[in-house]
């Protein structure tokens, strides 16, 4: 079986491509246009990186989360699972520019200034538009990357040229859930006559997601909401319904229902089992607490899954790098069963789709759905 030919009929075809680019940089076959992904040529590989990292060919998820886990870690609605934070940057700069608390540069800058990594796989947005895969080598470059787009660019075809070139030896990526698997079958199941130095990657910094929007959508609801540019764009909790556009400059938010949005989900979302990144170092996403979303948007949740992931978090409390405050009581079991109702979502979704749990099949240890 050709492997374009398995892509194009298992993912493609039936709707499951991320648009995450791990079939991507490797040779001229695959590229990508606007969130699409495009197979050029036919190959004649039936064991070509291009499937076997994709994200959504049928994996051995179990096998995969005992080799890069221990199993005493593991929690069945989320995943490994050591510790959870709130936590934000303590930088004020910093958070300016951020989605949320930014953490996330905030730990990324320090990973580089300590020389914990020598370039991370970012992604940077035009005004929350347009985004595209950047390898950042100058923690000084961090902080342009910082905000959200909820466009999905192919940004792991960067990570696979930085691999190719094994110019950089310790790589740290960030990226949405599909993205962080897709990194961690790399690391962990590489090709044996040709890891392409999967060895280089480090770190994995994995992004919460509910879901990415059309490209072309998100331009059009865009431009009708922030004539003059969004500077940023978020999603509130569900029960506001809503996602909010802020005008670049400056201005009054603008609030727009969900129901305008729903339709732009990409299709692959809606068969994504995993919203927190299992599959990454660490997790973060937007708070979530008792004290509203006024408050709770310029904080971050950190899920701390490995011992890399937690001796980074550590070197950041050390350092004053990171603020904390108190987790609520509540806190995990709202992740958990906000993370179980995205599996439920995505096993309904696949069964539809493709008559079984397809790219998750066979993985019905890692689905606690009853």
């Amino acid at each position: 079986m050709l492997s374009s030919y398995a892509l194009d009929s298992q993912v493609i075809q039936k709707e499951l491509c991320t648009g995450c680019g791990a079939c991507q940089g490797l040779c001229p076959y695959w590229g990508s246009s606007r969130g699409r992904t495009i197979c050029y040529y036919d190959c004649e590989r039936s064991d070509g990186r291009c499937q076997h990292f994709c994200p959504r060919m049928p994996t051995d998820l179990a096998a995969l989360q005992k080799k890069a886990f221990p199993d005493e870690t593991v929690l069945p609605e989320l995943g490994p699972y050591r510790a959870l934070y709130l936590a934000r940057a303590a930088d004020p700069e910093i958070r300016g520019g951020a989605q949320h608390g930014g953490a996330v540069s905030a730990l990324v800058e320090l990973a580089l200034r300590e020389g914990l990594i020598d370039g991370a796989l970012l992604t940077r947005a035009k005004d929350t538009l347009d985004p595209a895969g950047v390898m950042v080598t100058d923690p000084d470059e961090v902080r342009r990357c910082s905000g959200s787009s909820f466009q999905i660019p192919p940004t792991l075809a960067v990570l696979n040229e930085a691999l190719r070139e094994d110019r950089l030896r310790r790589i740290g990526v960030v990226g949405t859930p599909c993205k962080t698997l897709a990194v961690c079958k790399m690391r962990y199941n590489p090709l044996p006559d040709n890891d392409n130095h999967a060895g280089n990657i480090r770190l994995v910094i994995g992004l919460f997601c509910g879901w990415g929007l059309d490209w072309d959508g998100l331009e059009a609801l865009t431009k009708r909401s922030a004539p003059s540019g969004a500077g940023h764009v978020d999603i509130p909790p569900s029960k506001y319904h809503s996602i909010e556009f802020a005008p670049r400059g400056g201005g009054e938010t603008v609030s727009v229902d969900l129901d305008e949005v729903l339709p732009l989900v990409r299709p692959a979302c809606r068969a994504c089992a995993d919203m927190t990144a299992e599959f990454a170092d660490l997790s973060v996403g937007g708070a979530r607490s008792a004290d509203g979303w006024e408050t709770d948007k310029k904080w971050n949740q950190i899920i701390v899954r490995s011992k890399t992931g937690e001796e980074l978090v550590a070197l950041a409390r050390s350092r004053g790098i990171l603020e904390f405050k108190d987790v609520p009581d509540t806190a995990l079991d709202k992740l958990k069963k906000a993370s179980l109702g995205k599996k439920r979502t995505a096993v309904r979704t696949l069964r539809e789709r493709c008559g079984g749990l397809g790219y998750l099949a066979p993985n019905e240890a890692l689905l606690p759905l009853d």
